[in-house]
């Protein structure tokens, strides 16, 4: 999805898209300067030491929602017309643009391939990968998102024909075809080891396949990855909510900014993904944090889009060597500062460039980056903004890169040692294209040579290891004892699951007694592909931190908060599941390897798991073992119900946890016998209700099931206070919007006609407060007063992501009408206009349909004053937590 919902929510219906002609645009100059005087310097800033001008206007590039650069410089563009919320194709494109002479104009424009809602866009040689929207020829509705892949052989600038589809099915049509793509499928990448790396919303996807067939599910949002020939569809992470793009460093460390909503607000979550990790959201993300691995930090409200990992020696070293991150909701381009922490890292966020709403960056290999940005195409879209900048440092000594189609291994091989990751992969890609045994030859030149540096050597390690395949094993095992590369040797050998029959798990077992948590890491992610039991009890011995504890009762655990000590154990217990060792599991309670077999048997619902653990139970005396027996049965009594892509947690979730539609199974009465007899015999209770809530078993006589409030105490007139005339209601919108430049207002006056006017009915200003409709604690971290104060005035041009009206027709002739507040798969909890609270069973549902219209009505502002109206907008524009 394009985020341009996620700060606090924005319908984008687009227009019609600008056509675009082959033929080389005129009168370039005269547009971009009269582009970057009305637009660019208005809303922009950036540091002295950059040049940003502006490379095209809405006239070449109207909503400009991804990009691309190709190595030597030509610039994709994916133009989307039809917004995140559109539902009609035909309005998309991939504009390709050239710049000569490096004089930063365009020279050349072409429309390279028509496609709807493009995701994300990665030129590679003679092939431009894109993500989008698919629609049905038949139906005109939408079928899914695929992956895609257009060829340029002749260098024209126009696909050469249709797109070769690469996976398809990447999203779920259901809600592609209701909602749109703002929770879909978007952004995609490759690291050096050769893969294309892709950023899945919370829409999640079912049977999405791949070139051999192979087909994946994935309820909720995470990344994926694939070949780039389509092939070997595998889950990278999984718990993220709505991620937009990766950055991808040259060690193949990835991190995401993350757009969630706790029911607390929008916020921004940056992350660290570390393969096979689960970052738990929705259902762990609250309650469950001692399972999860936790962002490395939540810097508030804000809208993450396009994401890069600077590595350009043209850059000066302050911007260079760190993941640039977009935000669409605060218009800047963010670095995070990341310093190394164990397995992981910690971070530091800077601002660096302002630009109104951006939505995408890449850079070329000769150290000219673009950025894209939305620039006020607003809430119902504009074919008269959008925006693509070119940012390059100032005194930047232009050097083409020369297209190396033709050269030699040796050469490539060579370029593998640039100090520009652009240019490391692109050589990496071409040398793959020439004979493997030539490749591998020259790759593995560059691998063993200890005289280079760590990332000359580990693109050299990664293009060996595709080059030489299985037949590669030899080397790489041999490459496991030199410490300065044995982490990235151990990840090359066990990269590939197609290359893993004669993978010793020697080296990995030796692994996990490093003192290096990365190599730890390394070994234990391997072990887990690997695939064989044998290494079960080695990873059973990673132990679990002290920090791994439950949040109390009643209490939100640290889903924000770097614990670099959590992920061996965390990611011991992902290959445990993988490899399904419930023996080994069953057989290590109640030894020094309990906590982590406990841990991992959460998640195996086996019927050998649940007897074990029963056994178990009776034979020691331990009370707090029994204890942790009790939990791990009362976890397994219930299972995640497969996912068939029909459901969907929307914008606000049921955060409980620890399933979203959890479902009996087999051994479902097993364990509730057994929890039934020690509950009998139990003298204190207490335990047993808890868990009855905390894991939603649903066992009546258990007790401690959660209820929800049926009402809320404020009560506000709405009608009475709308039909008041004051100066606003007086007052055209446009008068009013230019009052509001010249009258600041009074926060204190504000903060009452915040409680007077009856925002309190529908909004939180404090975490501590229930949760109502959009949280206003931090819109002024999010929306300007001018935005602010445009959607009081006309609500319905921007409604708010879970602020939509939704009518309800239930069993028993009834009728409800409100905002969803938490949905879970069992339940829907509403609020109507006056704070009224009603949890209706999905059971009972008859229909549902958003409606067109916010839930905030027009008129709630008539009666104030400027002044008055000044103020409101000032305090809630100081509202920044």
């Amino acid at each position: 999805m394009i985020k341009f919902i996620a700060a606090f929510g924005v319908a984008f219906l687009l227009l019609s898209l600008t056509n675009t002609q082959k033929n080389p645009s005129t009168n370039t100059q005269d547009n971009n300067a009269a582009i970057a005087a009305d637009s660019l310097l208005k809303a922009s800033s950036w540091p002295d030491d950059l040049q940003v001008t502006t490379f095209t206007g809405p006239d070449r590039t109207p909503s400009p929602a991804c990009l691309a650069v190709a190595p030597t410089g030509e610039v994709f563009v994916g133009v989307d017309m039809m917004g995140s919320l559109g539902k009609k194709p035909g309005k998309g494109s991939i504009v390709r643009l050239v710049d000569t002479n490096n004089d930063g104009q365009v020279d050349q424009q072409t429309t390279f391939a028509s496609v709807d809602n493009p995701r994300g866009i990665l030129s590679i040689g003679d092939q431009v990968f894109v993500l989008h929207t698919a629609f049905s020829k038949e139906t005109g509705i939408a079928s899914g998102m695929d992956l895609v892949v257009f060829d340029d052989k002749n260098h024209d600038g126009v696909a050469d024909g249709p797109a070769r589809p690469l996976v398809e099915h990447l999203s779920s049509p259901k809600f592609l075809q209701s909602r749109g793509t703002d929770h879909a499928t978007n952004g995609i990448r490759m690291g050096i080891d050769g893969w294309i790396y892709i950023a899945v919303g919370d829409f999640g996807f079912h049977n999405a396949t791949d070139r051999t067939g192979k087909k994946l599910t994935m309820l909720g949002g995470g990344i994926v990855r694939v070949r780039p020939n389509g092939t070997e569809l595998e889950v990278y992470t999984h718990g993220t909510r709505n991620i937009y793009d990766v950055a991808i460093d040259p060690y193949m460390n990835i991190f995401t900014r993350d757009n969630t909503n706790d029911g607390g607000g929008w916020n921004i979550r940056f992350s660290n993904h570390i393969q096979s990790g689960e970052y738990g959201y929705p259902v762990l993300f609250k309650q469950f944090t001692d399972e999860i691995i936790p962002a490395l930090v939540d810097v508030g409200g804000g809208s993450g889009t396009g994401a890069l990992f600077m590595d350009d020696p043209n850059w000066p070293a302050k911007y260079n060597h760190v993941p640039m991150m977009a935000d669409w909701g605060r218009s800047q381009l963010f670095v995070h500062r990341v310093k190394p922490d164990g397995a992981s890292f910690t971070q530091e966020e800077e601002t660096f460039i302002k630009l109104p709403q951006i939505t995408d960056v890449d850079i070329d290999a000769s150290g000219r980056a673009y950025l894209a940005a939305w620039d006020g195409a607003g809430y119902t879209g504009n074919p008269g903004k959008g925006f693509v900048v070119r940012v390059v440092p100032k005194g930047l000594q232009y050097k083409p890169f020369a297209a190396i189609e033709k050269a030699s291994p040796k050469k490539l091989a060579l370029l593998l040692k640039a100090e520009s990751a652009v240019i490391r992969l692109a050589a990496q890609q071409e040398l793959l294209k020439r004979p493997a045994g030539k490749a591998a030859k020259a790759a593995w030149a560059i691998a063993s040579d200890k005289q280079l540096p760590l990332y000359s050597r580990v693109a050299g390690i990664f293009t060996y290891a595709q080059a030489a395949g299985a037949s590669g094993v030899d080397k790489l095992v041999a490459l496991t004892q030199d410490k300065d590369v044995q982490e990235f040797a151990l990840r090359a050998l066990a990269d590939r699951k197609t290359n893993l029959e004669k993978v010793p798990a020697e080296p990995f077992l030796k692994g996990l007694q490093d003192p290096s948590p990365r190599i730890q890491v390394a070994s234990i992610i391997g072990l887990g592909r690997l695939g064989r039991l044998e290494s079960a009890p080695a990873l059973l011995q990673v132990k679990a931190p002290a920090s791994f504890v439950a949040p109390a009762k009643g209490t939100e655990g640290p889903h924000a908060t770097p614990n670099s000590a959590i992920i061996p154990a965390h990611l011991a217990v992902r290959a445990l599941v993988n490899l399904h060792a419930v023996d080994a599991c069953v057989h290590g309670v109640g030894t020094e390897n309990a906590t982590v077999a406990l841990w991992a048997l959460r998640y195996m619902h086996d019927s050998k798991a649940v007897n074990g653990l029963i056994a178990a139970y009776g034979r020691t005396n331990d009370e707090a073992l029994k204890r942790q027996i009790l939990v791990t049965l009362s976890r397994l009594y219930k299972k995640e119900a497969d996912y068939d892509g029909t459901s969907w947690w929307s914008t606000r979730p049921d955060t409980h946890g620890p399933y979203y539609k959890a479902v009996e199974w087999e051994a479902s009465p097993t364990i509730k016998n057994f929890l039934m007899d020690q509950w009998r015999q139990a003298a204190d209770k207490t335990l047993f209700a808890d868990l009855n809530e905390r894991h939603r078993m649903e066992i009546a006589e258990f007790g401690g099931t959660e209820t929800v409030a049926a009402t809320e105490e404020v009560k506000v007139d709405l009608d009475k206070i709308k039909n008041k005339k004051g100066q606003i209601g007086e007052s055209s919108i446009e008068d009013v919007m230019l009052a509001m430049d010249k009258v600041k207002g009074d926060a204190a006056l504000g903060k009452t006609l915040f409680m007077q006017q009856g925002c309190v009915a529908c909004h939180s200003l404090s975490r501590g407060e229930t949760m109502k409709g959009p949280f206003m604690g931090q819109i002024g971290s999010i929306m300007s007063r001018e935005q602010i104060a445009e959607s009081i005035l006309k609500p319905n041009a921007s409604i708010s992501q879970g602020f939509a009206s939704v009518l309800i027709t239930a069993k028993g002739n009834k009728s409800y009408m409100g905002f969803v507040t938490e949905e879970s798969a069992d339940r829907v909890v509403l609020r109507d206009i006056s704070g009224q609270v009603y949890t209706i069973k999905a059971a009972n549902i008859l229909s549902r349909k958003e409606m067109e219209t916010s839930m905030m009505p027009t008129g709630l502002a008539n009666g104030l004053s400027y002044e008055e109206f000044a103020s409101l907008i000032t305090f809630l524009s100081q509202q920044k937590k």
